[in-house]
């Protein structure tokens, strides 16, 4: 276990740096976006074996409100417990999620069959799907959980403007056509109901990002998705693929794939005002 943690504790130092530069603070990295997209966040340093403290945190955070940057940190709880508390102290909320690696040895899952009409694929560069695959996460997100939300199809392509801006989509192209990111959906009538991607470094990934239009759940949609980035990573000879739930309701589908949990992420943020 400890030499599959050190593997993860690898990739997370290595992916962000593709799209960000990195600045050393002390036992922490803080990763800065260098061009659109999502923002980073604050980790442990590669290699820190020491405990984190108060100040350090506070370090950061005051380096993350000075670049205008949201105040995040995330991390592996058995790698590096003494984060957990440094967070709290300084203020922050701190939430588990599930971390999950694919047993290699599961066989193919049974995915749910999906209606006639949506179909779930790989998307490449120039895909007409791709600006809704890119801007549906974020409704998911922000009505988290599996039940039914009120976001549809309405509020998809208000948010389209914001979310898949020319500048954003021919960013995702450009990872795709670089093989840094590969993108996957359900899509029906030309528009992305669920999308996901995964990031490759090496042999391992990470399969993030995967969220279902808040109207659209309960189709199976996720897991259809989720399982079209596992074929495709194991196609490419990826040994390491995981992902961290966002409850243990979704560890529980992701476990029909053959994902097991082998730790705890853990995500510190400022509280909800």
């Amino acid at each position: 276990m400890t030499e599959l943690l050190d593997r993860l504790e690898r990739y997370y130092d290595a992916v962000p740096r593709a799209g960000a530069r990195a600045e050393e603070h002390g036992p922490l990295t803080l990763f800065v976006r260098e061009g659109v997209g999502w923002p980073f966040y604050a980790r442990p340093a590669l290699g820190t074996d020491g405990p984190v403290a108060r100040a350090d945190v506070d370090r950061v955070r005051a380096r993350q409100r000075e670049l205008g940057v949201p105040e995040c940190f995330e991390w592996v709880a058995e790698t590096t417990p003494s984060l957990r508390e440094a967070a709290l102290a300084s203020g922050l909320d701190v939430h588990e999620h599930p971390l999950m690696v694919l047993d290699p040895l599961a066989p193919p899952p049974l995915l749910p069959e999906l209606p006639a009409d949506v179909s779930v694929r790989l998307l490449a560069p120039g895909d007409p799907a791709l600006p809704t695959a890119l801007t549906v996460p974020h409704l998911a997100f922000a009505q988290p959980g599996t039940g039914i939300g009120t976001a549809g199809r309405a509020e998809l392509s208000a948010a389209l403007p914001l979310h898949a801006a020319p500048g954003l989509v021919a960013t995702a192209e450009a990872r795709v056509r670089a093989g840094l990111t590969v993108h996957a959906a359900a899509v029906e009538g030309g528009t992305a109901l669920c999308a996901g991607q995964y990031n490759p470094v090496g042999e391992v990934c990470e399969i993030v990002g995967v969220g279902t239009l808040p109207s659209a759940r309960r189709r199976g949609l996720a897991l259809a998705v989720t399982g079209a980035l596992v074929a495709d990573a194991r196609e490419r000879g990826l040994t390491t693929v995981f992902l961290s739930a966002g409850d243990e309701d979704v560890a529980r589908i992701y476990a029909r794939l053959g994902f097991h949990r082998v730790a705890t992420a853990l995500i510190a943020e400022p509280p909800l005002r």
